[in-house]
């Protein structure tokens, strides 16, 4: 499929935050973008400020004549829509190009030079660094992002187009449709099972994922997975290692070995060893892209984060206010390590929100053992996200095999005056649903006391 030859793009589901980036693409391409999505939300709302026409009633009436045009309309959707869903239903049975997102973004970038991140945790932070750094060093890229990158306030970084930056997703196995010249895998735990069924399936996907990069394509490796590749990792024998890690006014300061150098007093201002290994690979997969060294350095300096990763909402000598999109237990162990090493004689209050009844119910135990971890706990009810309720497995379910005397399941309308009733310095809130729509309301009613 030629994408030139298509005017009309329409999205449902254009409110997804791997969706949205795409729809910014093709609207600063000057295509024709319009779309569907459930909810009005802060990235609706910026997507209409681009001049995107998105509505938020599944009705084929709502579908504008322009985008009836059979021959010149593409439709993207996202595999989170039900099939039960009538504007998609409409496209299908009337003959349109319908093609899922993780497809199209393998058409925009089959005619690019592909640096693509994958693992099931560190995607997106991993790929903002190596979009930021690279754009620093002014590469003609177009860098996907699925989150809202602090330093250019959007999930898509434009530069040019020779280039592409991209996360390759196992969700829905939805990664097999790049052709990657340079991969990384960071992580290979157990994910996604109501798709895989059972991890040894996803090692399997990964593992076909290896396969997928193009003639003379390199792949990096996380240390220690069951896989052949250039590897990475902290303070180990990997081809790219940190060494000498310090933390000077917050920040880690560290050397990196290269296979044919040492890169020396190297900053990085986000916290957990987790982001340092993004940074690190971030920084691997950029250098064997063949840009200077002491210029990649520089721009990862100037790195600022991701919303919702670790992401300070209130930083003062009284309170601390950390946002995190953690909802894998491993995800809430890297941010306990970063919260512990920054903070290591305070008391912690962590609000955890579980996503998913299916991830809930194949990680119970994990996820208590990780929770356990803080010194106080509070959950919210299990946000479903796709999936229908499960018998048994509830947020009551959770909370009772969570090892802490400080622990209660709360609601949503509870939540600011549980906070207040806290004598933690250090609050958490953690989780992939909408708990980041409250955000927002906790930092003002703290502000506000304090």
């Amino acid at each position: 499929m030629n994408l030139n030859n298509i005017h009309n793009i329409y999205f449902v589901g254009i409110g997804g935050i791997g969706m949205s980036a795409i729809a910014r693409y093709f609207n600063a391409t000057n295509k024709y973008v319009a779309g569907y999505d459930k909810t009005q939300t802060e990235i609706t709302n910026v997507l209409e400020d681009l001049g995107v026409k998105v509505h938020f009633e599944d009705s084929v009436a709502n579908i504008e004549e322009r985008y009836l045009n059979i021959k010149e309309t593409l439709v993207v959707y996202t595999p989170a829509i039900p099939k039960t869903h009538k504007e998609l239903t409409y496209f299908i049975n009337s003959g349109y190009t319908v093609l899922k997102r993780s497809e199209v973004l393998g058409l925009i970038t089959k005619n690019t030079f592909c640096l693509a991140v994958a693992g099931t945790h560190g995607k997106t932070t991993t790929t903002s660094i190596l979009g930021h750094i690279m754009r620093e060093c002014n590469v003609p890229l177009t860098a996907f992002l699925g989150g809202i990158s602090e330093n250019y306030n959007s999930n898509l970084i434009l530069n040019g187009s020779e280039v592409s930056v991209v996360e390759a997703d196992e969700f829905d196995r939805s990664f097999l449709t790049l052709s990657p010249d340079l991969a990384c895998i960071t992580s290979m735990d157990a994910d996604h099972l109501d798709i895989y069924g059972d991890a040894s399936e996803l090692v399997k996907t990964f593992e076909d994922f290896s396969k997928k990069l193009k003639a003379n394509g390199k792949l990096f490796i996380k240390n220690g997975l069951p896989l052949m590749g250039i590897t990475y990792g902290i303070e180990d024998d990997s081809d790219y290692t940190a060494k000498n890690i310090k933390i000077e006014n917050g920040a880690y300061v560290f050397d990196v070995k290269t296979p044919n150098a040492l890169l020396e007093k190297v900053q990085f201002n986000l916290p957990g060893r987790h982001n340092l290994s993004n940074a690190l690979i971030a920084l691997a997969m950029a250098v064997e892209y063949g840009l200077p060294q002491p210029q990649l350095t520089k721009a990862l300096a100037s790195y600022k984060g991701v919303k919702r990763r670790f992401t300070y909402q209130i930083k003062t000598d009284e309170l601390v206010f950390i946002d995190d999109y953690a909802h894998h237990p491993e995800e809430i162990n890297a941010v306990h390590q970063a919260v512990r090493e920054m903070y290591p004689e305070e008391k912690v209050l962590a609000i955890f929100q579980p996503h998913l009844f299916s991830r809930t119910k194949d990680f119970g135990t994990d996820f208590a053992r990780s929770l356990s971890q803080f010194d106080e706990v509070k959950l919210l009810d299990i946000y479903p996200a796709r999936e229908l309720p499960i018998e048994g497995i509830t947020s009551k379910w959770l909370l009772e095999q969570i090892d802490n005397p400080k622990k209660e399941l709360i609601s949503k309308s509870e939540m600011i005056q549980k906070i207040k009733q806290s004598s933690a310095k250090i609050i958490l809130t953690i989780g992939a649903g909408d708990i980041g729509a409250e955000v927002q309301k906790i930092k003002q009613a703290l502000v506000n006391e304090n």
